[in-house]
């Protein structure tokens, strides 16, 4: 297998709307691959139809060799398809460990035994502070998620994406609202995952894009305009001109 996740030809349409219109990409297994674009270009659109959130008007969804273009959201989780949103979605009343107690009961199907303490949880507290170690958030285990900073909060639900074991994760602006300088601490936390974690992101910041990525694709007006490496996309004038402002001259 050459491709861990790849669309062929898919599009969302509402009415005459096109929000997507016959993309057809591939992700590599341990890609880092940014997703870009003007605002409107069906960026997170894109990302909701390769999570089932919503179905494609056409085209299929493929994760391996697997059509996986009608399995619900739930589903998609279960075969290692994970994501993030712009808004975080954690669990404010728990502690950091709860949340990732709940979130791995919740992957081993056990979730409904929550009423059990998380001390009765042995092996899901030693998986839980793993992944918060590799995170470099041991320290705050036993904080209440909505006691923390922002930038914090959002290191963590990446904790919590991990803990469902992805093969691929999908980052909707994970720096959105982060001042700069914890955003580039939540990027070095990203770039530390383990190469068997396929990361594709959506980032308006091209400072961060471009020191992370490995592999960049530009959306506009729903389609694909261009895929390349961070150089052959700083160099791409059709990308200076829809994307980054500058007009090209001659």
């Amino acid at each position: 297998m050459t491709q861990v996740l790849r669309t062929q030809g898919l599009s969302k349409h509402w009415g005459d709307f096109k929000a997507n219109h016959d993309v057809t990409l591939s992700f590599a297994p341990g890609a880092r691959h940014a997703l870009i674009g003007p605002n409107g270009a069906g960026k997170t659109t894109f990302i909701n139809l390769l999570t089932g959130v919503y179905a494609p008007t056409s085209g299929d969804v493929f994760l391996g060799d697997d059509r996986i273009t009608a399995l619900a959201q739930h589903q998609r989780v279960k075969r290692g398809v994970t994501r993030t949103f712009q808004i975080t979605t954690l669990f404010p009343g728990l502690t950091v460990l709860e949340s990732m107690v709940l979130a791995i009961n919740e992957r081993k199907g056990r979730a409904r035994i929550w009423w059990k303490t998380v001390a009765s949880c042995r092996a899901e507290v030693d998986e839980a502070m793993q992944i918060l170690r590799s995170l470099r958030l041991e320290g705050e285990a036993d904080s209440e998620t909505r006691s923390l900073a922002y930038g914090k909060q959002r290191v963590i639900e990446i904790a919590l994406a991990l803990a469902t074991r992805p093969s691929i994760l999908l980052l909707d602006e994970p720096a959105a609202g982060i001042p700069a300088a914890e955003s580039a601490e939540l990027f070095g936390v990203l770039a530390g995952l383990p190469r068997d974690v396929t990361v594709l992101f959506i980032e308006h910041d091209m400072d961060l894009v471009f020191r992370f990525a490995e592999r960049i694709t530009v959306l506009v007006g729903g389609t694909v305009l261009v895929e390349g490496t961070p150089e052959e996309i700083a160099r791409d004038k059709r990308v200076k001109e829809v994307y980054l402002g500058e007009a090209a001259h001659g």
